[in-house]
């Protein structure tokens, strides 16, 4: 017996250790060269815009692509220390809150309805759901205008949360029912023989155990709503409740004169939306493929 027999034989645990964190090989460099100029392309926009913000007109109009001299930051503090900034923000943060606890909410409940009970007519019900992901916003939003209008909501925020509630359960229910049909039969019926009722086995197993497909559909729910930019334009007039990306369309047509405070508004649009998407990035990749265990 060799000693590589022997060392297979007796320690099988460490050599698989050791061949999982065996480094993986290099692909073609091709593919590497293709990918840094694919993320050059996406990311140069990105610079243009925050180190523009760090410049003067006059520099932007002289040299448009190169690199501030000196760096000016009165352009972003003007920014900060305004009102108007700060009042998009807190109008995007209501907005994005209340639709992502709406949709979760709402979408949550129906989803337990179609993944746990049988009835006539859930097939048909769950392709109806499953339809509403073939009609984006651009296609009824004049209907919609017309419903808002009539509802009254016009010019306000529950005129856009409303709607982007609507538009958001198709997504969340199609996520969170295989989540939901993936909980064991057998612990519903423990749960019963226990004594829990229906809505306390909702509370205390259902909920539980599909929190990741609840924290992502949650999550989609918020930088949908954050971004959103389409049904703000067509609902709200008014300045003073002008969501994020609707306020910066509208700032860079007030200040259309001052390119480098523009750049510096959309550079700080940009950041709540980048760090909160960045903080839960594992939570949509983990909840978009991770699976409900028994």
């Amino acid at each position: 017996m060799t000693a590589t027999s022997l060392l297979v034989t007796q320690r099988p645990g460490r050599v698989r250790r050791r061949t999982a964190r065996a480094p993986l090989p290099w692909a073609n460099p091709a593919v590497y060269f293709v990918a840094l100029i694919a993320v050059g392309l996406m990311l140069a926009p990105i610079a243009y815009i925050i180190f523009g913000g760090f410049r003067t007109n006059a520099q932007i109009t002289t040299d448009p692509a190169g690199l501030p001299q000196p760096w000016v930051v009165s352009n972003y503090l003007d920014v900060l220390t305004g009102d108007v900034f700060w009042r998009l923000v807190g109008n995007s943060t209501i907005v994005a809150l209340a639709t992502t606890v709406g949709v979760v909410v709402l979408g949550l409940m129906a989803a337990y309805v179609l993944a746990r009970y049988r009835f006539a007519g859930r097939g048909v019900l769950y392709a109806f759901f499953a339809a509403g992901l073939m009609f984006p916003l651009t296609v009824a939003i004049t209907p919609l205008y017309i419903v808002v209008r009539s509802l009254g909501l016009m010019n306000s925020l529950g005129g856009v949360i409303l709607p982007q509630i609507a538009f958001a359960l198709p997504t969340t229910i199609i996520i969170l029912v295989p989540f939901l049909r993936a909980i064991p039969d057998e612990i519903q019926e423990a749960a019963f023989i226990d004594g829990c009722s229906r809505l306390g086995f909702f509370w205390r197993m259902v909920l539980p155990l599909s929190l990741p497909g609840v924290i992502t559909t949650g999550i989609l729910a918020f930088i949908g709503s954050w971004n959103g930019y389409l049904l703000p334009l067509f609902i709200l007039n008014d300045a003073s409740a002008f969501t994020l990306p609707l306020g910066v369309q509208s700032f860079a047509s007030q200040y259309s004169v001052d390119t480098a405070k523009v750049l510096a508004f959309t550079s700080l649009s940009m950041i709540p939306a980048l760090i909160f998407f960045s903080l839960f990035e594992r939570r949509i990749v983990g909840g978009l493929t991770g699976a409900v265990k028994g």
